[in-house]
């Protein structure tokens, strides 16, 4: 992990408490799982304002280019979940993918459970789009 912590915005923090608190409800094995490990790894995280938010932090609106554990390559955009459009690579904050980026930085490897089987993405590139989480986005 290039940072000791995973790093989160104050308002990006507050929206996932948020969902977390919604765990019970799903019912996909992948997703509780998702929800569980974010949920233990935000006991541990470093909250920041968004000023201090290092640039190569993954967070809501970041666009991310990872290598998958099958090899491939793809950059994707993580996003509130009402923009989420897998066709053109926009990833809900709160899908498992999603939730497993989410505050880790350029060149972390992450290690996440998936519907396959618990596996390593490798954060190769993260670019900031400069579009700022809106308050009402929360």
């Amino acid at each position: 992990m290039k940072y000791s912590h995973i790093i989160i915005e104050k308002k990006e923090f507050e929206l996932l408490k948020n969902l977390i608190s919604t765990e019970s409800y799903y019912k996909d094995k992948a997703y509780k799982s998702s929800l569980n490990k974010l949920k233990k790894e935000l006991e541990d995280v470093k909250i920041v304002d968004n000023n201090q938010m290092p640039e190569d932090v993954i967070r809501i609106n970041s666009l991310v280019t990872i290598q998958s554990p099958w090899n491939v390559t793809r950059t994707y955009q993580i996003v509130v979940p009402e923009q989420s459009d897998i066709r053109n690579n926009k990833i809900s904050v709160v899908a498992p993918m999603g939730l497993a980026l989410i505050g880790y930085a350029q060149g972390d490897e992450v290690e996440w459970e998936f519907p396959m089987g618990t596996k390593t993405i490798q954060i190769l590139e993260v670019e900031q789009t400069g579009k700022k989480l809106k308050l009402e986005e929360l």
